[in-house]
């Protein structure tokens, strides 16, 4: 079954956590004793209906302040796809674990109150998912309820966000807009009566609808090897096969590949998965592959077409998000993870801060503190393959790790 990735977005009480509560609720998706521990919070706090938000917020300090903190991961399934829902924190002094969520979505709701309209979060949400590639995005204008359901008020928050749209420089993305009420489940999963001039799907039929292939930035192949495999039993004791998981596009038999960095060729002898041996490995398929020639390939390498050669470079500029509460400054030295390999780097210079409110870049920082994006420079102590990120999601992304404490600091984006 298709899984799709998706990423929630919204400022403080724009309503995220209930409406990934009522997709669950509307689709059966929550446990009885969880729906029942729903009821009786409610109950509790005196409410006359349910508090869906319960659903996702974890937290102790999340269900106190009423507001998301941490990356949550839902998991639900309806008959034609599985969804793994990120909610994510609006909090600008969160933005960090926005970009962690919303890194791996194929797709992104961003929630607008329809009685605030588009405020500055709104325009960091937009960034932080263009920033990121994300081919998909809903725009669900929540709290049509609190308005009368008025037309008027959902074209004027449109047309506002319309203009932001012109602010971007990934014209890849498809913006949807929705109005919905997840409190009262207008248009979430059902059909709203309180919206007769909205002739569009209810959010769950637009999701069901989508292509997976068409929201993925699918790439071109890239195969990290990350062990070779030699068994050592009399049956199987000639067999030298490179496992690891397929990146980007398909390999199939027959393939002519290039090993980097020895940048020695071969071709795909045979491809396993698990105990059967398929001529194609479709991407994100963890295999095992066999060579035609006796190459000299070890954790850390990789394998890709001949006629597809990514960037194989010890220096690259990145657009970085910054996670940690000590600065990033030029000269400093950071553990760059850029898939199985792991590289000692240091940072050049900081180009520039940029604000993810679309107002503009600021060339005099020295410095990157807790939560700030900016654009970095870097030099490393041997070679990586990489892709630029608006080509591959994978192959151009990786994270900063202090080389003290060991701790990940930063995530980058490979410009």
């Amino acid at each position: 079954m298709e899984v799709l990735k998706i990423a929630t977005a919204g400022s403080v009480d724009d309503g995220k956590s209930t409406l990934i509560g009522r997709l669950l609720y509307d689709t059966k998706s929550l446990t009885t004793d969880k729906l029942e521990a729903i009821e009786k919070t409610s109950k509790q706090k005196g409410y006359d209906y349910l508090d869906f938000s319960l659903a996702t917020d974890g937290l102790v300090a999340e269900r106190e302040q009423g507001i998301t903190i941490d990356v949550a991961h839902i998991y639900f399934s309806t008959q034609n796809k599985s969804y793994i829902i990120a909610d994510t924190p609006g909090h600008v002094e969160y933005t960090r674990n926005m970009v962690t969520g919303a890194s791996t979505s194929q797709a992104a709701i961003i929630l607008i109150d329809a009685r605030k309209g588009v405020i500055e979060q709104t325009n960091r949400h937009f960034f932080i998912n263009n920033l990121l590639r994300v081919k998909e995005v809903v725009v669900a204008i929540n709290k049509m309820d609190l308005v009368d359901f008025s037309e008027a008020r959902y074209k004027e928050i449109k047309e506002d966000f319309q203009k932001l749209m012109g602010k971007r420089d990934y014209a890849e993305q498809r913006i949807t807009f929705i109005p919905v009420s997840a409190l009262k489940g207008d248009n979430v999963v059902h059909k709203s009566e309180n919206t007769p001039w909205y002739d569009g799907e209810t959010l769950l039929e637009h999701l069901e609808g989508l292509d997976l292939k068409s929201v993925s930035n699918v790439g071109t192949p890239r195969f990290p090897v990350q062990y070779v495999i030699r068994p050592k039993t009399e049956e199987h004791h000639d067999f030298r096969g490179f496992a690891g998981k397929v990146y980007g596009g398909e390999l199939s038999v027959g393939d002519d590949v290039v090993a980097l960095p020895s940048r020695t060729k071969s071709k795909i002898k045979a491809i396993y998965f698990y105990d059967k041996e398929c001529q194609t490995a479709s991407r994100r398929s963890s295999v095992t592959i066999t060579l035609e020639d006796e190459i000299n390939l070890s954790r850390g390498d990789m394998l890709v077409k001949v006629d597809d050669l990514p960037n194989v470079e010890k220096q690259f500029t990145a657009t970085i998000s910054w996670m940690d509460s000590q600065k990033l400054t030029a000269g400093n030295k950071y553990i760059v993870q850029h898939g199985v390999n792991k590289v000692l780097a240091k940072v050049e210079a900081v180009k520039h801060k940029i604000a993810p409110d679309y107002s503009g870049v600021d060339t005099t920082v020295d410095a990157l503190g807790m939560n700030d994006i900016a654009q970095v420079s870097f030099r490393l102590n041997k070679p990586v393959f990489y892709d630029k990120f608006k080509d591959h999601r994978t192959n151009g992304s990786f994270i900063l790790i202090d080389t003290q404490t060991n701790s990940t600091v930063g995530a980058g984006f490979i410009l």
